[in-house]
């Protein structure tokens, strides 16, 4: 294991994030190679980190001044063994080619504990959305869609949104595809319903990773029922993952954004969280706006001098990080389990780091890592390309059955995976290996390609 991640971080010295996510696979798999000489001896374990195809690109573009403008356009197609890349686009001012790779690495993983036979990829700019009008977003996305079009397709690789990407944005990349292919198919995944989209594909991220916290909390005979919970962001995988809690009869106290974080002691009810979703998917205002039309609630601006985040000192019995990755570091571990915190759900891509994983490990409290947790996202995706190749329409309650169902199913698969291996009730270390072998049995079956 040491030597795969030397070997990984003298090739991209610079990668830290693909390092990180590299690094907590091998030692959850370790076992497996162990155990598996004829993975070894083929080498999945390096095939598996060095993505399939990496495309790099320029977008230029005008803004409305009539300036040109010139931003970078990434698309890391990492593994297609069991199926199509399958992964999102991120638009934000961090995308680099350490974030995007460790991003489609955690997908190839995510995708295949979902049961859909999806390979992994990732892709994006790192063009800022934000205070653009609707004319620059549709300039940008058809000049970024120039380039992108040659590489995709609806049986070699399938883009979905991500942050900064969404159903405005997949609406203008899909128009320009459609244009230049002259075809109509299922090549992006969460369009609008009345062209090809899927129902609960906005909300299956946030009502996945609740669902995936539900049968862990059933392992303990317990339920969100009565239960705080923080939970940090405030875009689509935060808004409904605080819908699905209020569902389930919990109570989510905090939400957060760039600008800092509000505390609601009275609880985020359905009427607050209206308003929260206007201010974000409609005004595009900031959380600051929440305690300004709320008094009672409290906003703390974000200070990045500090060694922690506050949002994460509140008492509670359960924690939702869906913001960004690394946004819980050891510290904020600490004080979260010091604060009750029984259960942790990762409904953003890694958003804690190794030493805070340690701290949640340690405790003993249950905590679901994200590429099991907020599989829901690619899970609805997957299910929409389905849609799509059928030329059929679901209804909003089979959708949202199939989910529950996956989400059920990645969690034994995880449990089983963890037991069979010495690990009982450690799902990081069950999800890394269910969604390992998937993946390498596959590499296995079609030889040195």
């Amino acid at each position: 294991m040491a030597e795969i991640m030397e070997w990984v971080k003298n090739r991209d010295p610079e990668q830290r994030e693909f390092h990180q996510a590299v690094g907590e696979v091998l030692l959850s798999v370790q076992p497996v190679l162990e155990q598996n000489p004829q993975y070894r001896h083929l080498k999945v374990m390096e095939r598996l980190v060095e993505p399939e195809r990496v495309i790099l690109f320029r977008v230029p573009w005008v803004d409305d001044r009539g300036n040109v403008q010139i931003n970078r356009g990434f698309r890391i197609q990492m593994n297609s063994a069991i199926g199509p890349y399958k992964g999102g686009l991120r638009f934000h001012p961090s995308v680099n080619l350490s974030i995007l790779k460790f991003l489609a690495f955690e997908q190839v993983f995510k995708n295949a504990l979902t049961t859909l036979p999806m390979g992994g990829g990732k892709g994006g700019s790192d063009f800022d959305p934000k205070g653009k009008s609707d004319q620059e977003m549709m300039r940008f996305c058809h000049n970024f869609m120039l380039e992108l079009f040659r590489h995709i397709g609806p049986h070699c690789d399938v883009p979905a949104g991500d942050i900064g990407v969404g159903g405005r944005e997949i609406g203008f990349l899909f128009g320009m595809y459609k244009k230049l292919r002259n075809e109509f198919t299922g090549v992006l995944t969460g369009k609008s319903l009345n062209w090809g989209g899927s129902l609960i594909r906005p909300e299956a991220t946030g009502y996945g990773c609740v669902y995936f916290a539900s049968e862990m909390l059933a392992t303990r005979g317990q339920t969100l029922e009565g239960k705080v919970c923080l939970v940090s962001g405030s875009g689509n995988v935060a808004q409904y993952t605080v819908e699905k809690i209020l569902d389930l009869g919990g109570k989510v106290v905090t939400l957060s954004d760039s600008s800092g974080y509000i505390f609601d002691e009275a609880g985020i009810d359905r009427a607050k969280l209206a308003f929260v979703k206007d201010l974000k998917n409609v005004r595009r205002g900031r959380m600051k706006d929440y305690a300004d039309r709320y008094p009672d609630a409290v906003h703390t601006p974000a200070d990045p001098t500090r060694d922690h985040n506050p949002l994460w000192t509140h008492r509670a019995d359960c924690a939702f990080p869906s913001a960004t990755q690394n946004e819980i570091n050891a510290v904020d571990a600490g004080n979260l389990v010091s604060n009750g915190v029984v259960l942790v759900a990762e409904g953003a891509n890694m958003p804690t780091t190794p030493e805070g994983i340690d701290v949640f490990l340690d405790s003993g409290i249950l905590y679901g890592p994200s590429k099991a947790v907020n599989a829901g996202g690619v899970a609805v995706s997957g299910l929409e390309m389905t849609q799509n190749s059928m030329r059929l329409n679901w209804t909003r309650e089979e959708v949202d059955g199939r989910l529950r169902t996956i989400m059920k199913s990645i969690h034994r698969a995880c449990l089983d995976a963890a037991e069979r291996y010495g690990k009982p009730g450690n799902y990081m270390i069950g999800a890394n290996i269910s969604g390992f072998v998937k993946v390498a049995e596959a590499m296995v079956d079609q030889g040195i390609v």
